[in-house]
Parts: C-alpha cells; structure tokens; sequence
C-alpha cells in the first residue's frame, strides 16, 4: 500500500489525480498540468514535497563525515544556513543519490534527499557512519513536511500567507535559509523559478497549504514539477543518473570540488582516473513527435541516448536531455529516433529555461 503525505486529504479534496510515485501515493495534477506548469512560470505554483526526507546530522565529527561522504565540499559552508547542491556516491564513482545539504552550525548539517533512495541512503549514511566511528548522530525527521512555493511570485505570496516571515526572510539570498519559529524557509527549488522550501512540523502543513492557497498559490502536481525542471535543465534521479552513472557523464561535474587534493571522499579516485567519458547536452526537436528517455540519438561523432524528454509548454517544443559523444557541441544537427522514425532535432546548452525566459 502506497504510503500518504500529511497533505493527502488536502490533495484529495481538491479533486487532484492520484499516482503511486516511489512508494508514496501523490498529485500528477489537479485539471490542466500545462495551466499548473504556466502558473509557476508566470506567478506561484506549490508542490507537495513531503515525500522526500529530511535527515539532521549532528555531532563533533558532522562537518568532517560529510567531507568524506559528499562529493561538493561542505566546507565552502562558512555561514549558517548556507545551503550547497551534491552528490553521494558510491566507490566506484556512480551517483547513489543527489541532495541538498543545509549548514546551521559546525556541528549541525540537514539532507534533504530523494524519495525513491531515502531508504538506501539512509542506511548507507549510518554505515559510514558506523564504519568510520565518526562522532555523528543520525535522525531521519519523519515528523516533517514539506512544501515547495515556486514562481516570481512565490515569496511575496509566502509572505502574504505566513505572518511574520517576510522580517526574517526578506533578505534571503538564493540557496540559503534560515529558521523561523518551527518553520526552516530556504531560498532553493527545482523549477529554474524563485521561491522558497518550506519544511515544518507535519500537523501544521494542512494549515499553511490552506492559507497559501488563499494567498493565490496554484496547486500543482508532479507532471508540471517534471517539465519544469527539465526545462531548468536539472537531472531527475533514477533517470538522469544512478548508482551506474558517473556524474561527469550527467552535466554534474559542476557539483564535484577536487581543489582540496587532500580530501578524500567517497569515489574520487575513479572519477580522477576516469574523467568524463560523455556530454550532457539538451535537445530541441525540430519535426514532429515528442521526446521521451531512451530514444536513440545519432550524431556526426557517434551514437547517443534521451535521458529524459517530454513537451517543453514555454518553449512549444518537444525537448529532451541527450547523454552523448564529447566531441558532440552545442548548435550541431542531430537525429533521434522516434518509434523508428529519423526525426531531426538540435542541440542545446542546458538550462532550456531560467526565470521565465528561453534560452535556447
């Protein structure tokens, strides 16, 4: 049986369509997905995120531990609630799941991870942990939930709805956060829009949910998140990457910090040994069809595979992410292979699209 967020009713009642995702059973949509992706593009649109699981990290050693289990490197963190983008991998380099880590204190970090891998990370954190001896406390905060108020709209909206937060978040910069009574409200998401991630106490969601959409926020299911963020140009976990996948193989290479060549983390030797052996580049489909993961690409330099595609409703275009040759640049023809069917498309620097506006 799927498990339910603390917001299941509210999504219920709102006449949402329903689908297992990861074990959890969770909106798609609640009536037009396109009107819900325009909403966070044009104003404020807020997801139910609440499947994900935030696990809080303390203890002497909790700064170090996370060097060595992160590929970024935690100790850019000087400020609290200072948030960085990163990977954990696996010893022989591939990605065993992407995250957000917050700093509050040298002693006191929080990961926000995948719902799919929450499980497996959390049991292979605590391994480390154990293996390590490290002086660090553990504990999955299942007692939270999660909303996500995206668009240029959102904080204003955020503001309008929870009293009180616009003095203390007002002059948050993007990817930090900061707490606020039982509220964290940090400046990140997953959209290529502003807005905020709000984690509080799972009681109280059902509350804000009620009072944001009063405060004009749309609804919105998991199919608008999914062709937002591929607009954004941001990888989707299980599909984009996986424990198999390097993350310089899937435009991650940015996430990976090597300046420090005496800390070790966890599958740096291979990715040092191995390099990048593929391009992530993004595709814009110039026939007709529309884009989907696993499709064949042929290029000038060789063969490549979609990661993930889907209709892009800014752009009116089919776009996908395509894993291809390194010799592949952006701007090059290419071919992909629709149900047998040679379509024409081109390819692209990610992001597609940030803050409103086309950039290919």
């Amino acid at each position: 049986m799927s498990k339910q967020t603390p917001l299941h009713r509210a999504h219920i009642d709102a006449g949402a369509r329903m689908v297992d995702f990861a074990g959890w059973e969770m909106p798609v949509n609640y009536g037009s997905q396109i009107e819900e992706h325009h909403a966070v593009r044009r104003q404020a649109g807020m997801f139910d995120v609440s499947h994900m699981l935030a696990l809080d990290l303390r203890g002497a050693d909790a700064k170090k531990f996370l060097r060595t289990l992160l590929a970024n490197d935690v100790a850019k963190l000087a400020t609290p609630g200072k948030a960085l983008y990163a990977c954990m991998l696996n010893p022989a380099g591939g990605v065993v799941d992407d995250l957000i880590v917050y700093h509050f204190a040298e002693d006191r970090f929080r990961l926000v991870v995948n719902a799919g891998t929450a499980d497996k990370d959390l049991a292979w954190i605590q391994e480390r942990i154990d293996r390590d001896a490290a002086d660090v406390d553990l504990a999955p905060r299942r007692d939270l939930a999660m909303i996500a108020v995206q668009g240029p709209q959102a904080r204003q909206r955020c503001w309008q709805a929870i009293a009180g937060s616009q003095a203390a978040s007002d002059g948050l910069a993007p990817f930090h956060a900061t707490e606020f009574d039982d509220l964290l409200i940090a400046r990140t998401g997953y959209t290529g829009e502003d807005g905020f991630e709000l984690a509080l106490p799972s009681a109280r969601a059902p509350g804000l949910w009620r009072a944001l959409m009063q405060a004009g926020v749309v609804p919105c299911g998991l199919g608008a998140r999914d062709t937002l963020r591929l607009e954004a140009g941001m990888n989707l976990y299980g599909q984009d990457m996986d424990e198999d996948t390097s993350p310089l193989d899937a435009g991650l290479g940015w996430t990976i910090d090597f300046k420090d060549e005496g800390r070790h983390f966890v599958g740096r030797e291979p990715l040092e040994n191995n390099g990048a052996r593929r391009r992530m580049l993004g595709l814009v489909l110039e026939d007709k069809g529309v884009l989907r993961a696993h499709m064949k690409v042929t290029t000038e330099h060789g063969e490549g595979l979609t990661t993930s595609g889907s209709f892009s409703p800014t752009l009116q275009k089919a776009i996908a992410f395509a894993r291809l040759p390194l010799a592949v640049a952006p701007g090059e023809q290419v071919q992909v292979d629709i149900r047998g069917r040679p379509a024409e498309a081109r390819t692209v620097k990610l992001p597609f699209v940030r803050k409103g506006q086309c950039l290919v």
